[in-house]
């Protein structure tokens, strides 16, 4: 009894043990306090920023909310939540004791011939109850825990990137359906107005007025115009077709509701840029790329504890009963128990070859954070450059049309009258019309514009859900 207090400082000692390893740090990077474009001041909090409700479209925002509970991806992206969740028990599992119960019977015996006897049945009971467990000096499971929950933060913040890519894509592609039904309504009055001047023509060649060349020329802009409808409505299906599959529904099943109309979404107001700092907190894929290396750096600790000696404790306990035929019975029960000591001396160097590798593996998961970073801040810094411009463009567009229609007024008018020729009034209904999808495309791209910053900035993942829920990894154990 005396050896075994003697031993039990020593024992709790091992149990304590120590962990090898670097402990992971935030990763830092420099960054400019402000965008060339923006301000000083920063957003805040994003990730509940509705911020597709400034096009004040009912529809739009059905879709969002549909989308969020309904996409796909998002669904295939929680049940990474489980698996991960699944590797966080199975890495603690390790680091516990294993017991393993067993139990058999057995009926034996053998039938003689040629003057051999027989042998006398048997029935033999036996169970045995082992028990193993490897003493996590080095910290090798705590290390292999503490990367298996860095993993599962990765997997909850990969789910708020699929949200806010959910966000991204369902309105672009409403934008792109209301885009291209604009079109086919310009392109419907088009085809109206020129059928309307070829009437004329065809009315003023009866009375000498025009010739055959002017009816053709006619003929062929309305002809022209017939030509573009085809692809403007496949372009229209094509759309409304992708945000049914963001939506988890058969591609077909929106067109109906979306042939309904609406006018070209325009955001009332301009999202705040806010600071390159925000990135970090409100970029959900900058966040999982940091969990992620969170997870590389402590693979590192596991490698280095694979170098160092291992004990573990094993035994066994076998009870076993035989009874022969006749009457007579046999008891038995075996034991084990003692530690194993495993010492790595020579490995070819494997052993080095994958902490160098861990570490390797370390400082790539670095620098794909700091390329995430990065990329963040070039998004943020096109999509505002280019919305604090689109406003001159629709206006200029705008303009443009304007001036177009009038001088489509005054040629038709003239030609009405004979003061001008049929050439005339083509050249100003083609001019008209490409105004009008200049200004159509225009309108798109500032709203796309708008959808790529508001996304850009990490804008919205978390609505309707609540704050998000990180596995709240342990901090990285402390060395001896």
């Amino acid at each position: 009894m005396a050896s075994i207090r003697a031993a039990a400082p020593l024992f709790m000692l091992l149990l304590s043990g120590c962990v090898v390893g670097p402990d992971h740090k935030a990763p830092e990077i420099n960054l400019p306090i402000k965008y060339a474009e923006g301000s000083t001041k920063s957003n805040g909090d994003m990730s509940q920023e509705a911020w597709w409700t400034a096009f004040g479209d009912r529809r739009l925002d059905n879709y969002v909310k549909q989308g969020l509970n309904q996409n796909l991806n998002i669904l295939q992206a929680l049940e990474r939540i489980n698996q991960a969740e699944a590797n966080v028990v199975t890495a603690g599992a390790n680091a516990l004791p294993n017991l393993t119960l067993s139990a058999q019977e057995q009926r034996a015996g053998a039938e003689g011939f040629r003057g051999t006897q027989d042998t006398r049945p048997t029935t033999t009971v036996a169970s045995s109850a082992n028990i193993s467990w490897l003493l996590d000096i080095w910290g090798l499971y705590r290390r292999n825990t503490e990367a298996a929950k860095a993993n599962l933060d990765a997997a909850y913040a990969n789910v708020d990137t699929a949200r806010l890519t959910l966000l991204s894509s369902v309105a672009s592609a409403y934008i792109d359906v209301r885009y291209y039904q604009e079109r086919l309504n310009v392109a419907h009055q088009n085809l109206k107005s020129r059928r309307e001047t070829l009437d004329l023509t065809k009315l003023q060649l009866q009375a000498g007025a025009a010739s055959r060349l002017d009816v053709v020329q006619a003929e062929g802009l309305v002809n022209s115009t017939l030509g573009d409808i085809p692809g403007l409505e496949t372009n229209f299906r094509r759309a409304a077709h992708r945000i049914a599959t963001l939506l988890g529904l058969p591609a077909s099943s929106l067109v109906d509701e979306l042939q309904k109309g609406g006018h070209q979404p325009v955001a009332r107001f301009n999202p705040k840029a806010g600071i390159p700092a925000d990135l970090i907190r409100n970029r959900p894929d900058i966040r999982a790329a940091e969990r992620q290396l969170a997870a590389a750096v402590a693979s590192i600790g596991v490698a280095e504890a694979q170098l160092y000696p291992s004990i573990s404790l094993g035994g066994s306990i076998t009870p076993t009963y035989t009874r022969f035929l006749g009457g007579s019975d046999s008891h038995r029960l075996s034991w084990s128990f003692g530690p194993q000591l495993n010492l790595p001396i020579f490995d070819g160097g494997r052993l080095r070859a994958n902490v160098s590798s861990a570490e390797s593996q370390a400082r790539e998961a670095y620098l794909a954070w700091k390329a995430k970073v990065l990329s963040s801040v070039e998004e943020v810094s096109n999509a505002l450059a280019a919305l604090t411009r689109d406003g001159r463009t629709v206006s200029a567009e705008r303009a443009t049309l304007k001036s177009y229609q009038e001088a489509l007024e005054l040629a038709t008018a003239s030609y009405r009258d004979g003061a001008s020729s049929l050439l005339d009034v083509l050249d100003a209904q083609r001019q008209v019309s490409a105004a009008q999808a200049n200004l159509a495309a225009s309108i798109q791209q500032q709203a796309q514009d708008y959808v790529s910053l508001s996304v850009a900035v990490g804008g919205g993942f978390a609505w309707g859900k609540g704050p998000t829920v990180l596995a709240a990894a342990e901090k990285a154990p402390k060395k001896p």
